[in-house]
């Protein structure tokens, strides 16, 4: 009986002793047989819950960064996502050891020690990469130096100024601020000023090219108080190559196009009507194109918006220059043909008065009196008192009449081809002193 007892006691005991030791590691709480004898040392007495300096200061920490890629820049989201490695140093007196070597410990020991509580406050979604282990760095100098080291991949809000794009220069930061220490507690300082930064004057991305970059040193005002920041500030131009191939290009050859009608007869209503509906469609769809890859509401008119309503413009133009120029011969050939059965008419009727005037000389003479007379009675019509109402009216409709028939004179073209003449002029022209005033406007300005 009491060697089973015995028994179940120490299996009791192996099985509590094997889930304290499991979960301890899993937790970060290490034995110290698991410890070297200098970290045992180090740990022996050490608060991780309190920072270095407790009581007696600020702890300055120091940051420096690689960016190691910029995966995706995004217009519709507004955003960048970015890959850093994130290195942070400061002094803790609790660690000083004696000795000019340094100790290089298990990431999975950053459980052991007081780390600084630094955050991205604009930033989206971030991890930290976990392949194979958790990819953390501690490394403790000598003099109580800790460095501690990560790599972050995080998606990053940039707010973005498109009412030049594509000809746009966006300013992105990436900001590190402290989430519960304030300033009387820690203070954030670039180690090594610009240099502190790596990585920026390499990267290649797909449609921007890093101009420029520097790094700032303020603090974030919230309602629980002063809280240090470290900004990152770095240009971004895009390369506008890509656009002028797939975009500029396309629309002004477009417009050109639309400029062969002006070359061809107007009697050929099919062709010339064709080149200008295919030429208006065409259009439609290249713009409807570039305004996938940006945001749908957008309370700013974009640089190649403008452009793409410059190119519609004109070729629209071109379709409604061959409606007017078809209606003005039209016009023109209804006008010859009256004139042409006004003067049969003429001649028909004047053969048959000749031989009338043969006949009757004294009936000629009375109708070329009552023809003279005619015109006085019209002119003298609107100032004889003794006129009455209907013959007022008369007058007016008549004015009316004459004032119409003028204005139907001056919108009459004697010559319609002369509108293709100087439209083949006109529209190259004023097509290329916009395309010089759009190109300087937005480049220079």
């Amino acid at each position: 009986m009491l060697f089973y007892l015995l028994f179940w006691m120490s299996l009791f005991l192996l099985i509590t002793n094997g889930e304290r030791g499991f979960y301890g590691n899993h937790y970060g709480e290490w034995n110290d047989s698991q410890l070297q004898p200098t970290i045992q040392k180090l740990m022996k007495g050490y608060n991780r819950y309190l920072r270095p300096n407790f009581n007696q200061g600020p702890v300055e920490i120091g940051m420096s960064l690689d960016i190691a890629s910029i995966d995706a820049i995004s217009e519709i989201n507004m955003d960048y996502t970015a890959t850093i490695f994130l290195r942070q140093r400061w002094q803790d007196s609790r660690l000083i050891f004696p000795g000019n070597e340094s100790l290089s410990l298990d990431g999975r020991l950053v459980s052991l020690l007081w780390i600084p509580d630094t955050f991205i406050p604009d930033s989206k979604r971030s991890f930290l990469h976990d392949v194979t282990v958790e990819n953390r760095l501690i490394r403790i100098f000598s003099n109580g130096t800790v460095l501690y080291a990560l790599r972050i991949t995080a998606t990053i809000a940039c707010n973005m100024d498109l009412t030049k794009y594509p000809m746009d220069r966006q300013e992105c930061t990436l900001q590190l601020e402290s989430w519960g220490y304030n300033l009387q507690d820690v203070v954030f300082y670039w180690t090594r000023g610009n240099d502190s930064v790596k990585g920026l004057d390499t990267l290649r991305l797909a449609q921007y090219s890093v101009e420029s970059y520097y790094t700032t040193v303020s603090e974030a005002v919230y309602e629980t108080g002063f809280y240090p920041k470290l900004v990152l500030h770095f240009s971004l131009r895009r390369n506008v190559l890509f656009f002028i191939l797939e975009t500029y290009v396309p629309s002004t050859l477009l417009v050109v196009l639309s400029w062969v009608s002006f070359w061809i007869s107007q009697s050929s209503v099919p062709a010339r009507t064709c080149i200008g509906v295919t030429t208006v469609l065409t259009m439609t769809t290249l713009m409807m194109g570039a305004r996938t890859s940006l945001p749908n509401a957008n309370c700013f008119i974009k640089a190649i918006d403008v452009y793409l309503g410059i190119c519609f413009t004109f070729i629209f133009g071109a379709l409604l220059e061959y409606a007017c120029a078809h209606f003005c011969t039209m016009q023109h050939q209804t006008i010859v043909d009256v004139q042409r059965e006004l003067l049969k008419e003429f001649e028909e009727s004047n053969g048959t008065s000749h031989l009338a005037n043969s006949t009757s000389p004294k009936k000629m003479q009375t109708e070329k009196s009552t023809q003279q007379e005619m015109p006085e009675q019209s002119v003298t019509c609107e100032g004889n008192e003794a006129t009455d109402e209907k013959k007022q009216k008369g007058c007016g409709l008549s004015s009316v009449k004459q004032m119409s028939r003028r204005a139907a004179s001056m919108m009459n073209v004697e010559n319609p081809n002369n509108i293709d003449r100087h439209a083949r002029t006109f529209f190259p022209m004023v097509f290329l002193l916009v395309n010089i005033f759009y190109w300087l406007y937005y480049l220079l300005f």
